[in-house]
């Protein structure tokens, strides 16, 4: 079994069927004019990374604190539709945290959140795991808001201490970080304790800090993003994967394998969630190489990390290419 813990939310996304009048001078949408309706979504990286892992067929449990609101109760219901299992749930009377979608033309989203007082705010550090459990996952907001984010924290180390597989995306939201360099100091020092680092070309540049490189992930900035990769490599992971949006993923592992696969063209609706399922999509494959262990992840080959990147690929796309965190069922990525 997989454990994915960490943050349950609604995303409120514009819907794309909302049409806004344009201003006098043909730009749109006009000032002062109607809102676009915000459409309620299941969403959350750990939560949505748990329901791709579902789909796929991996046996998968979360591990959170959700409410019980209406919101809350929405969420459970996703999780079992998805064959999650929700044992390893904690429940609370205090709100879901909101998460409000802006989608740019390019279909990216950033998001702005409503968490004070929100129930997965609350998590606390459960008995140890199931013996049967063979990858943890963690990741966004649930290691950076407190006090949940140190429970989540002892988490990570005390099952990598057992010698489970662990799993981490950062997911960075700056507007949730108050201290960056505290920031990028305690995620350096989560290092040792993770077995496979994931995470975008634009969240390791921000974790680099502001003396890495250009500001943006193309050019130097993306050689600056390999260079800290390389620089965390050798604090503790099997392997780090990087995600270039469209332009694919790339793999360095500590025995000098550097592997790149290019995305996969589709329409892009917008990419929530398609972080997310590269995470689920990355240990579903992982597992069916029988690698979820730091020993097997070392023994892999060029052409073993060539078909579980491809698989990742393919799985985002599809997510890519539907409104909102929708990850693909096992049928639509089969080879």
């Amino acid at each position: 079994m997989i454990v994915v813990a960490g943050e349950a939310l609604i995303d409120l996304v514009p819907s794309p069927q909302t049409s806004l009048p344009p201003s006098p001078d043909g730009s749109s949408p006009a000032p002062g004019g109607p809102l676009p309706a915000l459409l309620p979504r299941r969403g959350g990286g750990p939560y949505n990374t748990a329901v791709a892992l579902g789909r796929l067929g991996s046996p998968a449990a979360f591990c959170s604190r959700i409410s019980t609101d209406a919101f809350g109760e929405a969420l459970l219901a996703g999780l079992c539709a998805g064959g999650v299992d929700t044992s390893l749930v904690q429940r609370g009377s205090e709100p879901t945290t909101l998460a409000v979608a802006d989608i740019s033309p390019d279909g990216s989203a950033g998001y702005g959140f409503y968490a004070d007082g929100t129930t997965d705010r609350l998590f606390a550090l459960p008995p140890a795991l199931p013996t049967a459990v063979r990858a943890l996952s963690l990741g966004t907001c649930s290691l950076v808001l407190e006090p949940g984010a140190s429970a989540y924290e002892s988490l990570l180390r005390r099952e990598a201490g057992r010698g489970v597989f662990t799993a981490l995306d950062p997911n960075i939201r700056p507007g949730l970080i108050p201290d960056p360099d505290a920031y990028r100091a305690r995620f350096r020092s989560w290092l040792p304790d993770v077995a496979l680092l994931k995470l975008s070309e634009e969240d390791a540049l921000w974790l680099a800090g502001p003396g890495a490189g250009p500001g943006d992930a193309g050019g130097g900035g993306r050689d600056a993003v390999l260079a800290a990769a390389k620089e965390w490599l050798a604090a503790g992971p099997a392997a780090i994967v990087l995600t270039h949006g469209g332009d694919g993923l790339t793999v360095l592992t500590p025995g000098g394998c550097e592997l790149t696969v290019s995305g996969e063209r589709v329409t892009v609706v917008d990419t929530i969630g398609a972080g997310d399922t590269v995470n689920a999509a990355l240990l579903h494959r992982l597992d069916a190489h029988d690698a979820l262990s730091r020993t097997a992840v070392a023994a892999l080959g060029t052409e073993d990390w060539h078909d579980i990147l491809r698989f990742a690929a393919r799985a985002a796309a599809v997510t890519c290419s539907r409104a909102g965190a929708e990850p693909p069922f096992a049928a639509e990525v089969a080879a």
